[in-house]
């Protein structure tokens, strides 16, 4: 079987230059401030959160030998008062916040004469970090340092504090809620109103071993990636259910207990890897779907969801773990109303790997009453009793290629000895755990339960019977021809996402549908993505991969490289008109 690709990268043609180490770097902002042709000259190097500021400090800025260098984030608010006012967006929740408006130059008091003060540089001037760019708009020279969520969220683990406050040692959950509800919001907003004025970006990913472009060269490189299909960044994580499959079959490292989570195809959270030459530069996949959202999206999807990627995949390995928790996902009013988020998580399982004690737990059984479940779910949460799901909850073999479609408000739970490919729409943070085996988090601790948020979205009408007829492998053959067969294998029809299955020996013929697709191969070992009217070069996929096409491609084959008489298959997702 061909290798899972864990570094995937894509391959820039249109570029001047890029730079890898800070001499080089160094080196060539010199050079661009030179063509000023002048000794009053002022850099902005704007920071997203998370940005090691001390490497940039020691390895970049006092390099640089400037006549003046302020720090940003010492002129912004403290981080008391910031935590006061932003304490409605945080909540006292541990795990969930509501999406915040704020922008950045709300945190910087003054502001106008802060703006003032560096109208009139006096020799080599440069502002540094988080709101630098706030702090000078119109700089002769804007420098970008970028950084993926995945890699920000490494940082915390390992001790790295949320912008503005000493919380080095506060609780993971605790840090990710506040980068994700409030500072990766305001942080996106800024990079989005200077994206056209950037003069050069600036890797950070890598402690110590950064990577430069100029923005020109950037902005061509994501206008370039929107017309070819291509694959962001994976990652993996543990989990206290997770298996040994994706650590045996895509090469992950063998010290690690397991691997629960393979994050593949998450816009929201990866990362692209954009070669320039001998330079490789990584930059957040979101930034692609933000600057160049018709392109990707679609101009119908872009209508509907704004600048957002609305459909993840995932991968859940239970393969010789535990069973996953037991939840339910919120209802879209509720999501809205009370997290300030405009469409909820509606998802599917389909089983990519089975064995014969694989199962799915899936809507309630017949007469269940709510009071009944609730109490039984309130008692076992204080530890006394064991929570009876064999009473309440459906339990449903699965083998590899089946599709369970999970609509809001339904209860389930993924069973040990599984390899699910999770294709869901992408608010997956808003998880409402009702029941986890009696089990704590890797850190120790208990892991969130939400019985009351729960409890307010469960649909009592998910019993047996209807999971039945509306949830389980609901397949319709769409086509069917001598060399392919298409299927709907999902989703639900109050979801919006619509999943087909291609089967076929040795080429597989694709429409967009109008919409951002993701797709996978999820039967077959290699296969080649090629353009109809040979608009970009063929693009490689091998099994288990996620990879993106963008709307604006509309129509593309797939072709079996290793053409011995099997079928391949192609799970594709796009969003439903």
């Amino acid at each position: 079987m061909a290798k899972y690709d864990l570094e995937p990268e894509i391959k820039i043609m249109h570029y001047k230059e890029a730079w890898r180490g800070y001499p080089s770097i160094i080196k060539a902002i010199k050079e661009k401030v030179r063509t000023f042709g002048r000794e009053d000259v002022t850099i902005a190097v704007e920071e997203y959160p998370g940005v090691d500021n001390e490497e940039i400090e020691r390895e970049l800025i006092t390099k640089l030998n400037p006549d003046r260098a302020i720090f940003a984030d010492d002129l912004a608010a403290d981080g008391e008062q910031m935590s006061e006012r932003v304490k409605d967006t945080l909540t006292d929740d541990r795990v969930f916040g509501i999406l915040s408006h704020y922008r950045l130059e709300q945190f910087f008091p003054d502001l106008s004469r802060l703006q003032q003060s560096f109208n009139q540089p006096s020799g080599l001037t440069i502002i540094y970090g988080t709101g630098a760019s706030v702090l000078v708009p119109d700089p002769d020279l804007l420098i970008y340092c970028d950084l993926a969520r995945w890699e920000i969220q490494r940082r915390y683990r390992a001790g790295m504090p949320n912008w503005k406050i000493n919380n080095r040692h506060q609780d993971i959950l605790r840090k990710y809620k506040r980068g994700f509800f409030f500072e990766w919001r305001m942080a996106d907003r800024q990079k989005m109103k200077i994206f056209d004025c950037i003069d050069f970006l600036l890797d950070t990913n890598t402690g110590d071993d950064p990577k430069m472009v100029s923005g020109a060269d950037y902005r061509e490189a994501l206008r370039e990636v929107v017309h070819r299909p291509f694959r962001v960044v994976p990652y993996f994580d543990a989990s206290v259910w997770g298996g040994q499959w994706m650590k045996e079959h895509y090469g992950l490292d063998p010290e690690v207990p397991n691997y629960g989570w393979a994050f593949d195809g998450v816009p929201e959270e990866n990362s692209l890897f954009l070669r320039f030459g001998e330079v490789r530069v990584e930059v957040p996949s979101i930034n692609l779907v933000q600057q160049f959202p018709d392109e990707l999206l679609g101009p119908e999807v872009h209508a509907r969801f704004g600048e957002e990627f609305p459909i993840r995949f995932d991968y859940l390995d239970t393969m010789g773990g535990g069973n996953l928790s037991l939840q339910v996902h919120p209802l879209t009013e509720y999501i809205e109303d009370k997290y300030g988020m405009h469409y909820t998580q509606d998802e599917s399982y389909y089983i990519l790997q089975s064995t014969d004690r694989s199962s799915i737990y899936l809507g309630l059984k017949d007469d269940v009453r709510k009071e009944d479940l609730m109490n039984d779910l309130r008692k076992a949460q204080t530890g006394a009793v064991r929570f009876p799901d064999e009473k309440y909850i459906n339990r449903f073999p699965v083998k590899k290629h089946d599709h369970y479609s999970i609509p809001a408000g339904t209860v389930h739970c993924g069973g040990r000895d599984t390899v699910v490919l999770e294709i869901s729409a992408t608010p997956y943070i808003f998880t409402f755990k009702l029941w986890d085996w009696g089990r704590t988090g890797l850190d120790g601790k208990p892991r969130p339960i939400h019985l009351d948020d729960g409890g307010r979205n469960i649909q009592m009408s998910r019993n047996t019977e209807w999971v039945r007829k509306n949830l389980v492998n609901p397949f319709v053959t769409l086509k069917k021809s001598k060399g392919e067969t298409v299927e709907r294998t999902g989703l639900h029809q109050l979801e919006f996402i619509e999943t087909h299955r291609h089967w076929f020996q040795k080429t597989g013929f694709f429409e967009t549908h109008n919409s951002v697709n993701m797709l996978n191969l999820v039967e077959g070992d290699t296969a080649a993505v090629e353009s109809l009217d040979n608009n970009f070069e063929p693009f490689e996929i091998h099994y288990g991969e996620t990879f993106i096409v963008p709307a604006n491609i509309e129509r593309f084959i797939i072709r079996n490289r290793k053409p011995n008489g099997k079928e391949i298959a192609v799970i594709q997702a796009f969003v439903r008109k």
